[in-house]
């Protein structure tokens, strides 16, 4: 039983709720050690095949928890300090390498370490209501949770540093404009709309999307000629699995595939 999150699964889908409304679900206490034990339950669970994140309450997340950053810096305690980042690290390292989707329901304030948290999710669909910022030099910060490597990848190095040197929030519609987020839906829709996405990528063969989660954010790093390399492989390995024989088949037949993950 976690402390400060909600995790459930339903039809497949592994949902992880952050759970402390009272303080805009910044990340105090135990909640950092209890996400990444959810995401490493999840990464062992064949049965799950999507995952969503989002937060309890009116925020998705207001990032630190100010008060206990504040403890840390007056006691000098850059051990503990380095604790922090280091699990915040493995968060975002976790999503990023698990191979099932990852989608994040911004439904309210989405900031610092809230927001690298949230850009470290493979998708992000926004409420009409959620604000993003990302804050850290407000505080006198620097990004963490790898929000500098993500960012730019998503907006560009300009708009990047522009977010980043101001700390400015802007509104749901703004980060959809800019690439931030895949979509914005009216406030209470969010979940459906979110739930309906999970549901659309959980019936697809899992090691299809697993392959591809890879190839996608390893393309990145490499050049194309690498990517044709990892596709050939991946393409093989998809030749020989029973979930490729079903889904020609199905097409055949005209119907719907009945995908296993094998």
């Amino acid at each position: 039983m976690y402390q400060t999150i909600i995790s459930s699964t339903a039809d497949s889908i592994a949902t992880i709720k952050l759970n402390r409304p009272e303080k805009l679900n910044a990340f105090g206490g135990p909640m950092r050690e209890e996400i990444l034990d959810a995401l490493e339950k999840i990464a062992r669970d064949d049965d799950i095949r999507a995952v969503i994140v989002t937060g309890e309450g009116r925020a998705f997340s207001a990032g630190g928890d100010i008060q206990h950053l504040k403890q840390l810096r007056d006691n000098k305690d850059e051990s503990g300090f380095r604790n922090i980042l280091s699990y915040g690290q493995k968060i975002t390292g976790a999503m990023r390498s698990l191979g099932k989707p990852v989608i994040a329901a911004v439904n309210g304030p989405c900031a610092g370490a809230g927001l690298s948290f949230a850009l470290g999710c493979d998708i992000r669909i926004a409420s009409d209501k959620a604000t993003f910022a990302p804050g850290f030099a407000l505080i006198g910060l620097h990004p963490d949770w790898g929000g500098s490597w993500f960012l730019p990848k998503l907006v560009g190095t300009a708009k990047a540093c522009e977010l980043v040197f101001t700390g400015t929030m802007i509104s749901a519609q703004e980060a959809e404009k800019i690439g931030l987020v895949n979509a914005v839906v009216p406030h209470h829709e969010l979940l459906h709309a979110v739930d309906s996405q999970a549901e659309k990528m959980a019936k697809n063969p899992p090691g299809v999307l697993r392959l591809a989660k890879e190839s996608i954010y390893r393309s990145l790093n490499s050049d194309l000629e690498a990517a044709f390399a990892r596709e050939t492989e991946a393409q093989l390995k998809c030749f020989y699995s029973e979930d490729f024989l079903e889904g020609v088949t199905a097409f055949l037949e005209k119907r719907q595939p009945r995908f296993k993950g094998h």
